[in-house]
């Protein structure tokens, strides 16, 4: 196909435009991607190129440089390339120029004026015939004005090419200066961070085989001082669950974009002819306030058909109950106490297999262990069961224990490079997936139990990096192959067994992205469950995705990793706004946390449907010692708030809150929620009417709550309060 020079396709939806072009033999352009411009003519794409293009400048190319999709140094760009990779040094700047162009399966011809074709799937091939490559890029403008893209890079020549990076880039316009994406470690995931993007790149990298605590999840670029309801933002995630980027980067030029892709390891992607690679999917978000990013991720992920719904069970994991002591007895026991409060989901942790009666060994022998199950797993399954809930089991499929069964009969399916194995982490090892003997070894053993036994839900655990990740014997990088074996492999364990849930577990929150999360049907947030750790975490994960797939558990009273002490009333309301579940010996909890604790599951089953299903609202406040935050119902006719004390204000009282996201000409009554009675020390407001009984609230209209606001009641430090809006009359 020839003469592309027409070629320019306007999509939109959702509030967002985004125009491309296909121009001048190049590779394809985004010279808008943002607010809504309506329908575009042939004269408005053309005066908004011409708006974007910048100036011939001294001393740099002689031609309007073309910034592409996929970066091209040849065009002149000397910011990172899309593509990187040679024939042992040869073809390394490929140019590319288009050979066809299809709108939702359906080949553009040339010179076809500007396609208005709203939300829609656009694909252009190209080839560079010297270099002996050809490139396919695909656009898709998702459900919530959503863009996500990826590149596939075919070699057409008789001699292996390596691919050593592959990346999409999106501009971004000048006035976005100020960078938000997340830090964090092992319990204690998702820390928000800030910093002003100057000339050069901020560079994102994840090296550790997985996601990684410290990823930065979603990189967002924006107007200086954004926060949840104001600034326009540009943001990027790569949904990909090993190795990979995301960047800011801005040129001496002024111009700027911001892209990712998977991070590729020394001779990872090697391709002979007729080969191909093929990038993951960089998902872009752009809004007016972090919410609204937050909503077309959250719109994208609730449109697809897998995508469970708001009516999730309540969850009680055994891990922080008893540990590795399976007493089956002490199982039963607490399975019995989790029916009585209304749970309707029992999950059994790690210990159940091999040798495995603590972390030192037994990882990778995946057959039920008879020294502390005789009887295998059935009294357990078939009790939880009999008692109306379903049951779900723990694994840790990628790694081993070098003090396993399998270790000893196939050390050369532990992953490592040289003449070493790896440095030790939690005692054990990766075991690479990415040899079929290995994979067919741990898909069998899993497929076995599945078919044993009664099993609707697996807890799938990840709980090392992947350093010196090399297969046997040669010791080449195996990091890209191991991803995709996992994806693989849950694949086919959910179309054998239709139904059954998986959640993602990565030593907490270490492997929370879209790649991993087009398979499994929930996240654990982070092995930390200290609720006033959780208020910075769920916060900071619903940038992502929704509160539905984010496992929330209410803690023991003391928490096991931090050693702070809470009321089960903080607790129990940081939990909520999440796929609720319980991490508690609950024989050793007294009557009153039971009666509260049944309170709370009561009041989670009556509302999930609004909390696991409404919109997303955080609240913009400046006094930091105050979290506030809720859901609103999609037709604005309810919302339920929480308030949260996480830290002793330097004022009396913080003031006023603003409720965002009603309909500001329908009058709302607000009153609190207070399942096992009110918290510790509360303050409560003149509005909250305090009579006999519960109070009763007061009636406001939606704009009063938007811009007079609310004046919080007292709470000490480390103390919580849910509010119930709804609509009346």
């Amino acid at each position: 196909m020839t003469g592309f020079s027409g070629v320019r396709v306007a999509l939109r939806t959702d509030g967002v435009s985004v125009l491309i072009d296909v121009a001048d033999g190049q590779l394809p352009s985004i010279i808008h991607w943002g607010a809504d411009l309506g329908d575009v003519t042939e004269e408005d794409f053309a005066s908004v190129l011409s708006a974007v293009l910048p100036p011939v400048a001294p001393n740099l190319v002689d031609t309007q440089p073309h910034l592409a999709v996929l970066p091209e140094h040849w065009t002149g760009w000397t910011g990172r390339p899309g593509l990187s990779g040679s024939r042992d040094g040869r073809d390394w700047s490929p140019k590319f120029s288009p050979t066809r162009v299809t709108v939702n399966g359906d080949e553009v011809a040339g010179d076809s004026g500007v396609l208005n074709v709203g939300q829609a799937t656009v694909v252009v091939q190209a080839e560079d015939p010297a270099a002996q490559l050809a490139i396919t890029i695909t656009f898709e403008l998702t459900a919530g004005g959503l863009l996500r893209s990826r590149a596939e890079v075919t070699n057409t020549g008789a001699e292996p090419y390596t691919v050593q990076d592959l990346v999409l880039a999106y501009p971004v316009p000048e006035n976005a200066r100020e960078i938000l994406d997340f830090a964090g470690r092992w319990a204690k995931e998702r820390t928000p961070q800030r910093s002003e993007l100057v000339t050069g790149i901020h560079l994102r990298e994840g090296r550790r085989g997985r996601t990684g605590a410290d990823a930065a999840t979603v990189l967002h670029l924006g107007t200086p001082g954004f926060g949840f309801a104001e600034g326009e933002i540009w943001a990027v995630h790569t949904g990909w669950s090993g190795n990979h980027t995301h960047y800011a980067e801005r040129l001496s030029t002024g111009e700027q974009v911001i892209g990712g892709g998977e991070l590729l390891l020394p001779g990872e992607v090697r391709l002979a002819q007729g080969e191909s690679y093929q990038s993951p999917w960089l998902y872009g978000s752009y809004a007016e306030g972090l919410d609204a990013v937050a909503r077309r991720f959250h719109t994208f992920l609730r449109a697809r058909d897998q995508h469970p719904s708001s009516n999730r069970p309540v969850t009680i994991n055994v891990w922080e109950a008893v540990y590795f002591d399976h007493n089956v007895d002490r199982l039963v026991d607490l399975a019995e106490r989790a029916a009585a409060l209304g749970v309707e989901r029992y999950v059994l942790d790690d210990g159940w297999f091999g040798a495995r009666r603590d972390d030192h060994a037994g990882l990778g022998d995946w057959t039920v262990s008879k020294d502390v199950w005789p009887d295998g797993l059935h009294p357990l399954v078939d009790k939880v069961t009999e008692l109306g809930m379903e049951f779900g089991l723990w694994f840790e499929p990628e790694m081993i224990n070098p003090d396993s069964d399998v270790a000893r009969a196939h050390p050369e399916w532990i992953m490592a490079t040289g003449d070493r194995l790896p440095v030790e982490s939690r005692y054990q090892q990766v075991i690479n997936l990415g040899i079929p003997e290995c994979y067919a070894y741990i898909r069998d053993a899993m497929m076995a139990i599945l078919d044993e036994y009664k099993i609707g839900y697996i807890k799938w655990d990840h709980n090392r990096d992947l350093i010196d990740s090399g297969t046997s014997p040669d010791g080449r990088p195996g990091v890209h192959e191991q991803t995709l074996a996992f994806y693989r492999l849950v694949d086919e364990l959910k179309a054998a067994h239709p139904g059954l849930e998986i959640e993602s577990c990565s030593s907490g929150g270490a492997r929370v992205d879209l790649g991993v999360l087009e398979r499994t049907d929930r996240v654990w947030v982070s092995d930390c469950i200290d609720p006033l750790d959780r208020q910075q975490m769920n916060r900071w994960t619903t940038q992502l995705i929704p509160p539905e797939l984010m496992g929330s558990h209410i803690a023991s009273g003391r928490s096991h990793t931090t050693g702070r002490v809470h009321d089960l009333a903080f607790r129990a309301a940081s939990a909520v706004f999440g796929h609720l579940g319980i991490e508690w010996d609950l024989a050793q909890a007294t009557e009153d946390e039971l009666a509260q604790l049944r309170d709370w599951i009561a009041f989670f089953k009556a509302e999930r449907s609004l909390l696991l299903g409404g919109d997303l609202v955080r609240l913009d406040f400046p006094d930091p010692t105050v979290y506030a935050h809720g859901v609103v119902a999609p037709d604005r006719s309810r919302a339920i708030f929480e308030i949260a004390s996480v830290g002793r204000s330097e004022a009396v009282s913080v003031g006023r809150l603003r409720l965002p996201g009603l309909d500001p000409e329908r009058r709302y009554l607000v009153r609190p929620v207070l399942p096992g009675g009110a918290p510790h020390g509360l303050q409560p407001p003149a509005w909250w009417r305090v009579g006999e009984g519960e109070p009763a609230g007061s009636v406001f209209t939606g704009a009063a709550l938007a811009y007079a606001g609310l004046r919080a009641p007292g709470l000490p430090p480390e103390q919580a309060i849910v509010l119930r809006v709804d609509a009346v009359g």
